[in-house]
């Protein structure tokens, strides 16, 4: 028994080391504090670049490397996260080369250093969507919908995915929240309306 609480002991170490939580340094902090945003601009200005963001060309070296320069300095920047899960996609790997982490670790720093932020639930929900891991994404789509209730377009991913589950009485719920607040795609609409399970 002492050895196997040894090992768990040494697991959760293990793990704490290889994802460790997010410290802002002097040059970095919360992507949502204003007070934070001449620091943040200096960080985009020089790699996360729009050539960075589109997975076009790393400026100082990978791709990985420089969005991962940019979630070393704000951990909750919801575009930076989302670059870097369609790299790792686009490289078929879960840590994409330059990367000093996984996504999936660079997503749990984000969350451990800001949970209220909607945004990184968001974009953490659809990378875990793009995995099969429907379960985990339907989570983290509900905690950004509750987390910002006004935003309409949490509304309607969280309906697609509802859909796709064939849960259609939640899926029209979302869908009508997301619809009462002007998003524009009537795509979640239609999908419903073909299965006959729409309602105004």
């Amino acid at each position: 028994m002492r050895t196997i609480i040894c090992c768990l002991i040494l697991l959760v170490h293990a793990t704490a080391m290889a994802c460790p939580p997010f410290v802002p340094p002097q040059s970095g902090g919360d992507y949502n504090d204003p007070d934070a945003r001449q620091r943040l601009d200096t960080v985009e200005r020089f790699h996360f670049t729009a050539r960075v963001e589109k997975l076009l060309q790393g400026e100082s070296g990978y791709l990985g490397g420089d969005i991962g320069y940019t979630l070393e300095h704000f951990a909750n920047h919801p575009r930076a996260l989302a670059s870097m899960a369609k790299l790792a996609l686009r490289e078929k790997t879960p840590k994409p080369r330059g990367a000093g982490y996984s996504v999936d670790c660079y997503f749990d720093r984000a969350i451990r250093f800001r949970p209220e932020d909607a945004r990184v639930r968001a974009v953490f929900g659809a990378w875990l969507l793009a995995n099969q891991k429907e379960a985990a994404a339907l989570e983290q789509l509900q905690e950004a919908a509750r987390l910002a209730p006004d935003n309409a377009a949490n509304h309607y991913n969280l309906g697609l995915l509802y859909l796709r589950r064939k849960d259609y009485d939640r899926a029209r719920e979302a869908a009508q929240e997301a619809y009462a607040m002007g998003f524009p795609l009537p795509g979640l609409r239609s999908k419903l309306q073909a299965a006959g399970k729409w309602q105004e």
